[in-house]
């Protein structure tokens, strides 16, 4: 069947939702993965987590949890868990029972253990937990019985519950892993997956489709549609194309430059949030002369941020202070920013012992994001401040899965990339942008290490009231201000849009898309 058929299927059935894409999933596991292409296609559609944010309040609620209670010390957490909760069913596997405390404890031991059988399955790197530290975090995961799980910290962590709310923090189906050890297939968990979702995979098809249905049993009281049919389309304009002509109800990543045609369609709503995101340019700190703070204050001072936001945002952004973004209560507004200055840049490049005509690399995100819709053309407009200080570049870009296994290496000078927030604590930026824990698991991509950073944050970690913890999150921006391992360029409103008819799709500030309770008028 081409994926022609698959589609034309959906479109003619009104209980079908097509959703336009932008890219392919490296995996269905969120776990594996902090790209917004892996966390849509499986985070809200195939997986449930302990529990989950409120998309309106922010608040920690139950899901897979019904309740918790944190010790008094704050490093005790007991999680009652929810009773007569149905995984997939497939013609593969047919599990034998309800979700219960040995998939929670599976799920977690996964990639906190490094001696447990599924560590090292599909690469053993997990992104988001190791730069976190969370598996040095967590002492013991107990069983206290079925539906009760017991998880002790070595130390209390004001951000530990959002974490355990994020899009990485799935639960998958220990019943279902043990099967895969007994087929010895161990890697189909993340390929095949189960979970407990309200969709669960059909088929999938490289760079074409991803085709779900609906999970019969989901326990959660939402509408479904039979089907749900993510339509893979790389280009910007063509998925603006097919919400147009009706082939798809919604679309990932409308460009910038679209916005003002899709607000002119009656037949179509465009959603807008403040985006929990920062676009950055990030240099490379492992590598001379990017290892020089100096040195990347000149490159700061050679590019002009206002007009990049202009033209790469189209009024659709501001500019950025601090990795945090305007509504985080960690944002410091009189933090000390770079001003554009390109005399001033060359002569401190100079000064520095960068020559004349010196050469570097900005490699460009080959993908769209909210927080940078077109990195390739601000690469290029880089290239030409650079220019006028004295400095070459050379633009790099590689498919999305290669450029990022690339960056995990060290091998650029500097990278357009940004981050997008998975939780409202600040937390969420500060650590796995760059910690020295994140380096290694690969977040941290200006590869920069510094005891006194790491020192601070983790010290508003220790407090729960946010006037304490603000206190070291602005140290934090200080510091951060003064080496600049990166140059923060920009927060970016989210944008979502969809046909009239599709009712329930509303844009999550926490995560990845969801799907469940979207229905058709």
């Amino acid at each position: 069947m081409c994926a022609c058929d698959v589609l034309l299927q959906s479109e003619t059935d009104p209980n079908g939702i097509v959703y336009c894409s932008e890219g392919s999933p490296a995996s269905f596991n969120p776990q594996l993965d902090t790209s917004g292409t892996t966390v849509d296609a499986s985070s809200h559609q195939i997986y449930d987590r302990l529990i989950d944010f409120d998309p309106v309040t922010g608040d920690v609620v139950p899901a897979l949890a019904t309740s918790w209670l944190v010790s008094n010390d704050g490093k005790t957490y007991t999680f009652q868990l929810r009773q007569q909760v149905p995984f997939h069913q497939t013609e593969t596997f047919k599990p034998s029972r309800f979700f219960n405390a040995d998939d929670v404890l599976f799920s977690i031991d996964r990639w906190r253990l490094i001696n447990h059988p599924y560590h090292d399955i599909s690469g053993g790197r997990y992104p988001y937990t190791d730069s976190l530290n969370l598996g040095s975090l967590i002492t013991k995961v107990e069983r206290i019985n079925g539906y009760r799980v017991e998880i002790t910290l070595n130390k209390p962590e004001s951000s530990f519950l959002a974490n355990l709310a994020t899009d990485f923090a799935v639960i998958l189906s220990a019943e279902y892993a043990d099967k895969l050890i007994s087929r010895n297939q161990k890697e189909l968990i993340d390929y095949q997956p189960i979970g407990t979702g309200p969709y669960q995979l059909a088929n999938f098809r490289q760079d074409r489709y991803i085709r779900y249905t609906k999970h019969p049993k989901y326990w959660r009281q939402i509408e479904l549609t039979d089907k749900l049919i993510f339509d893979i389309t790389s280009s910007s304009s063509l998925r603006l194309a097919k919400l147009l002509t009706g082939e798809c109800d919604a679309i990932a990543l409308p460009a910038h430059s679209e916005l003002e045609v899709i607000r002119q369609q009656d037949d179509l709503v465009l959603d807008e949030k403040p985006g929990l995101n920062i676009g950055f340019w990030a240099f490379n700190t492992s590598k001379p002369p990017f290892n020089n703070p100096e040195v990347r204050r000149a490159l700061g001072m050679a590019i002009d941020k206002n007009a990049l936001i202009e033209a790469i945002y189209f009024n659709s952004a501001i500019a950025a202070k601090n990795i945090v973004p305007p509504t985080s209560w960690a944002f410091q507004a009189d933090v000390r920013s770079l001003s554009y200055n390109p005399i001033a840049a060359k002569n401190l490049l100079r000064e520095q012992g960068v020559p004349e005509d010196f050469s570097m690399t900005v490699w460009a995100m080959p993908v769209q994001r909210a927080y940078n819709p077109n990195a390739m053309k601000m690469a290029e407009l880089i290239k030409a401040y650079l220019l006028e200080v004295g400095i070459q570049v050379n633009i790099i870009s590689y498919e999305w899965s290669t450029f990022r296994e690339r960056l995990t290496e060290g091998l650029h000078d500097s990278v357009l990339i940004g981050w997008s927030a998975d939780n409202g604590d600040p937390d969420n930026f500060y650590r796995p942008l760059l910690s020295c824990a994140a380096i290694e698991s690969g977040t941290n991509r200006a590869m920069w290490c510094s005891e006194e950073y790491d020192l601070l944050i983790n010290k508003a970690l220790q407090y729960t009231d946010i006037g304490e913890r603000t206190y070291f999150y602005g140290k934090a921006n200080e510091l951060l201000a003064e080496q600049l391992p990166l140059i923060p360029i920009a927060h970016a409103s989210r944008y979502q849009a969809h046909r009239k008819e599709l009712d329930g799709l509303v844009i999550n500030p926490y995560g990845g898309v969801r799907f469940g309770g979207v229905k058709k008028l």
